[in-house]
């Protein structure tokens, strides 16, 4: 039997967690730049365009991520497309995280007082002015604890992705694991890895919440 120590097993799992970190980044800036056309759309005056958004934020909040990783992973394959684990977990982590933050963008445009697009109005703003330099500024001093917030269940969403043969870090763990016969040591490890890349974004969000609501408490 090959004996791992530690430091072999720390450092395997650093290897893997660089696909995590990678993983999570993209998915957000590319959920982020969708949810944002998506926000765009679903703010429209034209009817259809927001019962199709509508429904792609319901499609994609109502079923389970899971589901959606099967679906880009071995539904493509249905149709000749033969896809990448990396390419289907970047795609389904997209399409989930630019509904959410689609809705949580939403919420934050909402929340600003209606007489400020009242007055953009009465300077004969079109849709795109009024949101470009009146409301989105506006709405974005709302919006960012909450983002951050939700970036810890992206990085937390990527585990989900070893279903489909993704290796990050959760997948990695699981096969040293099969190799060092060690799953208390392994899986400590991974779990420490996570809490290092999520306990940060979390106090971080708490941070600028506790700023933007104009408290300064430690």
């Amino acid at each position: 039997m090959i004996s791992f120590s530690l430091w072999d097993i720390v450092r395997n799992l650093l290897l893997a967690l660089r696909w995590t970190v990678l993983l999570s980044l993209a998915s957000f800036a590319l959920g982020g730049l969708l949810g944002l056309i998506v926000l765009f759309l679903r703010s429209s005056k034209k009817t259809w365009l927001q019962r199709l958004t509508k429904m792609y934020i319901e499609l994609f909040q109502g079923t389970p991520l899971l589901m959606q990783l099967f679906l880009a992973f071995f539904g493509l394959a249905l149709f000749g497309l033969d896809v990448p684990a990396w390419l289907a977990a970047g795609l389904a982590l997209t399409c989930w995280s630019s509904a959410y933050l689609a809705e949580i963008w939403r919420g934050c445009v909402e929340a600003i007082p209606r007489g400020q697009w009242e007055a953009s109005s009465s300077l004969a703003m079109t849709y795109l002015q009024q949101m470009r330099h009146v409301i989105l500024p506006q709405a974005l001093r709302i919006a960012i604890p909450p983002t951050v917030g939700f970036s810890v269940q992206i990085v937390k969403g990527t585990a989900v992705t070893s279903i489909i043969g993704f290796v990050e870090l959760s997948k990695a763990g699981t096969m040293i694991t099969n190799a060092t016969f060690q799953p208390f040591t392994v899986y400590a490890v991974v779990a420490l890895m996570y809490f290092a890349l999520c306990w940060p974004l979390s106090k971080y969000s708490q941070s600028l919440e506790r700023k933007f609501n104009g408290t300064h408490r430690d």
